[in-house]
């Protein structure tokens, strides 16, 4: 049995990685996919991704947006900085820190059971019984998990995202109106075209990261041996955060070097 270390390791486990995301990717974007199965599926992994974990979610963020937007604030007070404390507010709590938690968040979450179920269904062979009966795994019971998973990411972080812009509203300006035209002229200085389109792109990449990777890894379980599924589920969770890791470095990097 290989341990997770050593299939991180392997350039053919990579390899293997990036051929069944592309071969994922294109299958996903197909409206053929979606049968009344298929949209069974992918609904019940958004309602166990998302549905469920979103009032606890949305309490932590909230919890956690006061905390910072408070730090910065009174911070930013103190050095005479005031001018730009909402701007540094949106620029590292909505564009870099919540995207990436909420990303880890579903990693932990969601990502180690969808590799342990997918690897599952492999030893015990489901999957090779359902390309038996016609009926294509990759389309039958992988996409829509990868759909179902990436969608749950995205809602997560925008809506995370609207309730921290709320919450930066209300801790700098209180329930009056008259800093409505400051902080949407911020908001606009802050969230421009390209910066915004990088947002989306993040997390798309973000919640593509977590759909697939584990469920990639969870398919390099072997045919009848249940030890190999541990192994498996370790490898695909160590994958999927140096992915995350790499693509927040990469978003950092063009944005500001």
């Amino acid at each position: 049995m290989a341990f997770g270390g050593e299939i991180i390791l392997r350039p053919r486990s990579w390899r293997r990685l990036l051929r069944f995301a592309s071969f994922a990717t294109i299958a996903a974007l197909s409206p053929s996919t979606y049968g009344p199965a298929a949209r069974a599926i992918a609904v019940r992994q958004i309602y166990l991704t998302a549905w469920t974990v979103l009032p606890g979610y949305l309490a932590f963020s909230a919890l956690l947006s006061l905390v910072l937007i408070e730090i910065v604030h009174s911070t930013a007070h103190a050095y005479g900085l005031s001018q730009h404390a909402l701007e540094l507010v949106l620029r590292v709590l909505v564009l870099e820190l919540i995207p990436l938690l909420t990303a880890l968040f579903v990693a932990l979450r969601s990502g180690a059971a969808i590799g342990a179920e997918i690897a599952l269904m492999r030893v015990s062979g489901e999957l090779e019984e359902h390309a038996d009966a016609g009926a294509g795994p990759l389309q039958g019971e992988l996409v829509p998990r990868i759909a179902g998973a990436a969608l749950s990411v995205f809602s997560l972080t925008i809506l995370s995202s609207a309730l921290a812009l709320y919450l930066a509203y209300a801790l700098f300006y209180g329930t009056s109106s008259s800093g409505f035209v400051v902080f949407t002229r911020v908001v606009g200085h802050v969230f421009d075209i390209p910066i915004l389109a990088g947002l989306m792109l993040k997390c798309l990449l973000f919640g593509l990261a977590v759909a697939l990777i584990p469920l990639a890894t969870g398919l390099e379980a072997e045919r009848g041996e249940v030890r190999t599924v541990p192994a498996a589920v370790l490898a695909g969770l160590m994958k999927l955060f140096l992915v995350i890791g790499l693509i927040e470095v990469l978003s950092l990097m063009i944005k500001y070097v």
